[in-house]
């Protein structure tokens, strides 16, 4: 087995990349690019030589607006909130977001209110889901209103996606506190936290599953310390980030069988 990655070859290899997104860009006539590797975290990403990317790497239409220094910005952007709602890539123009398909998260972005710019014309959004609820994005950009940004995201958006993947988790393995591979969930684990999801009580799930509550209990415990989570919310939302926990699991009852604990 080949020996895991150290955290200055992740490191180099997002700097690689990260040059990568810039020349992209400048290809496709979007050369102006912001790139978030969480955008939950206050500290913009950063390159070998500790400075940011958005510093070294790219460039902003505004030279002006150092978007990476204010720690609100990511609340406040609506190209960033977009992508709280759609992971799949996406593009602006004429004042609205757009997709391959009608995207109804994405038209109530638009209708919240005027979008502030920054002086984009037109752009393409990666977002970058990863496991464990981490969500990145980058952002190509123009000034110029007049690109046929439709055309140019339907032949590019796919490796354009590809590459802010590959960016976020590299530089996520460069900077990630490393808790190990969480452990698979058995049948009962997932079952257990299905219930919890839906608002269930311990009492409430081992009336649902036919198990006591001590039972039901260890489940929740049990799945917790394999998810690495501090407790029951937590190991709900990593559950559901992992694919454990599906939308259904608040709708209806759910057959079970005897056994099997």
């Amino acid at each position: 087995m080949a020996d895991e990655r150290s955290p200055l070859a992740a490191l180099a290899e997002a700097e690689t990349l990260a040059r990568e997104i810039a020349a992209s860009g400048a290809r496709l006539a979007l050369p102006y690019v912001a790139v978030a590797a969480d955008i939950g975290a206050a500290r913009p990403p950063r390159g070998l030589d500790g400075r940011p990317f958005a510093e070294t790497v790219f460039r902003w239409l505004d030279p002006e607006l150092r978007y990476w220094e204010d720690h609100g910005f990511a609340l406040k952007a609506a190209f960033i909130h977009a992508t709280r709602v759609c992971s799949e890539p996406f593009y602006f123009r004429d004042g609205r977001f757009g997709s391959w398909r009608p995207n109804a998260a994405l038209d109530a972005v638009t209708n919240e209110g005027a979008i502030e710019t920054y002086g984009v014309g037109a752009a393409i959004i990666a977002p970058a889901y990863l496991p464990l609820g981490v969500i990145g994005a980058v952002v190509w950009a123009t000034p110029d209103t007049g690109l046929d940004i439709v055309s140019v995201f339907e032949r590019h958006a796919v490796t354009l996606h590809g590459l802010a993947l590959r960016f976020v988790a590299t530089y996520g393995d460069a900077v990630a506190v490393r808790e190990g591979t969480p452990l698979r969930l058995t049948r009962r684990e997932i079952q257990v936290l299905k219930w919890a999801a839906a608002g269930k009580t311990d009492a409430e799930i081992g009336e649902l599953v036919a198990i006591s509550l001590p039972t039901v209990r260890f489940h929740v415990t049990n799945a917790a310390r394999k998810l690495h989570a501090a407790g029951r919310s937590q190991a709900i939302q990593r559950a559901a980030t992992l694919g454990y926990i599906g939308a259904a699991a608040a709708y209806g009852p759910m057959r079970t069988r005897p056994g099997n604990d």
